[in-house]
């Protein structure tokens, strides 16, 4: 057994040994010539007595000199450890080095306080936060615990939070919202109510340990005036349609029906019976095709998709517009999983606005594609007028062309959308036109 270490002195005891040692040369040398010289012993006793007096005084009061701001900081260190920032030490004058010190450490215990100050109101708006949201928070340690819940949470599990933190997210039914996906619609019933739920989950750590966070919100009342505004919607357009094309028939019916029953009927009425039935199979094939565009935009199937070279495939759709030289310009060479149809069929709706476009002015239409922050950007450009209603653009059978259906942009942009990516419309800075671009997950 290897024999202890010795003991290390104090501090305070080192400081004082050693001022008794850098004094004890002089004392020494003074008591040797006190005592062998001609003195009287009154004499001897009284010098040598005032001698030790100053040597023990001089040696004590180094050591609290140096011991004592010593013990000044490590007092204000404790506090400020502690979380007492409110204590202070007195004479910090920062004209000599241990004054600057204490100054620093005041200033530390100032800047402190602000930062716990700033923290306790920031944890207060949190948790006010917390309880006010309607979603309801729930935050699990690694043991799958649950450590915090809010106002919406224990309504949602219909227990206190006295009754449900601090135990296992198995007991609360809330387990399988640990696995799985981290982003998903819940179709079930907790004990505070049943419906759709939208859950998030996400981790963060807490004192250097793991922690998991969930929400979960309900989705029925959000999805449930959406679906109105939905209907609402749509009856006011298909009503609109239905108005502006009934509207005629029947006026026009009972016109021909009125002339029908007179005795003694013009002599051109077939001529006018022929062009009153002609009208209202107008109206009638409008309306048809008015029915057909909304069941095509309700029924576009799920994309198909197959690797396709873009560069090719632009190419062949620029050769199908007649009307006007559609320029294509250059781009990289790429390959993308798509439904080629149903991006054909987009690019050349979006060739075709162009070129209608174009046309008012005399302009002329570019096509491109380039790569765009993990995605491929398919762009047509045009010199036309511009849009002057970009608002309205994707509202289902809202056109400006007198011949249009209003259903063209609002299917290109659900393709866009089925694919993962996205379409955008607007106008040109710096020059007259529109800009439309069509963008595709790689």
């Amino acid at each position: 057994m290897p024999p202890p270490k010795p003991r290390r002195l104090a501090h305070e005891l080192r400081v004082l040994y050693y001022a008794l040692a850098g004094g004890f040369p002089g004392v020494l040398a003074s008591m040797l010539l006190l005592w062998t010289g001609e003195f009287s012993p009154k004499e001897q006793w009284t010098y040598s007595l005032v001698i030790g007096v100053f040597w023990l005084g001089f040696a004590f009061a180094l050591r609290e000199l140096v011991t004592r701001p010593l013990q000044t900081m490590a007092n204000l260190l404790t506090a400020l450890r502690e979380g007492d920032f409110s204590v202070r030490a007195r004479g910090a004058n920062r004209d000599e080095p241990l004054g600057d010190v204490l100054a620093e450490i005041n200033m530390l215990g100032g800047v402190l306080q602000e930062q716990r100050l700033g923290a306790l109101e920031a944890t207060a708006l949190l948790r006010t936060v917390m309880e006010e949201i309607d979603v309801a928070i729930f935050a699990f340690d690694a043991n799958e615990t649950l450590r915090l819940v809010n106002r919406a949470g224990q309504e949602l599990l219909a227990q206190p939070a006295e009754r449900i933190l601090g135990r296992p997210a198995a007991d609360l039914g809330l387990a399988d919202c640990l696995t799985g996906d981290a982003t998903r619609v819940l179709n079930r019933t907790f004990a505070g109510g049943a419906g759709r739920w939208g859950m998030r989950r996400t981790s963060f750590r807490e004192g250097g340990l793991p922690h998991q966070l969930v929400v979960i919100a309900d989705l029925s009342q959000p999805l449930r005036e959406e679906e109105l505004k939905a209907w609402q919607r749509l009856v006011r357009v298909i009503g609109h349609e239905l108005n502006n094309s009934l509207a005629p028939i029947k006026s026009i019916a009972g016109s021909l029906t009125t002339m029908l029953r007179r005795p003694q009927k013009p002599a051109d009425w077939e001529e006018d019976m022929r062009g009153g039935l002609e009208i209202i199979e107008a109206r009638a094939e409008g309306l048809n095709r008015f029915m057909q565009s909304y069941a095509r935009l309700a029924k576009l199937p799920a994309p198909t998709r197959l690797p396709v070279e873009l560069g090719p495939l632009l190419r062949r759709i620029v050769t199908l517009e007649t009307r006007l030289a559609v320029q294509l310009l250059p781009g990289p060479e790429i390959t993308l999983a798509v439904d080629a149809a149903q991006v054909e069929q987009v690019v050349i709706n979006l060739i075709k606005n162009a070129v209608d476009a174009a046309e008012e002015t005399g302009g002329g239409v570019r096509v491109g594609w380039r790569r765009h922050a993990g995605e491929v950007e398919i762009f047509v450009e045009d010199d036309g007028p511009g849009l002057a209603n970009l608002q309205n653009l994707f509202v289902p059978f809202f056109t400006t062309k007198p011949s249009g259906s209003g259903i063209g942009l609002v299917l290109c942009r659900q393709i866009a959308e089925n694919h993962g990516g996205s379409l955008s419309l607007e106008n040109r800075t710096g020059s007259p036109g529109c800009l439309a671009r069509l963008r595709l997950p790689t």
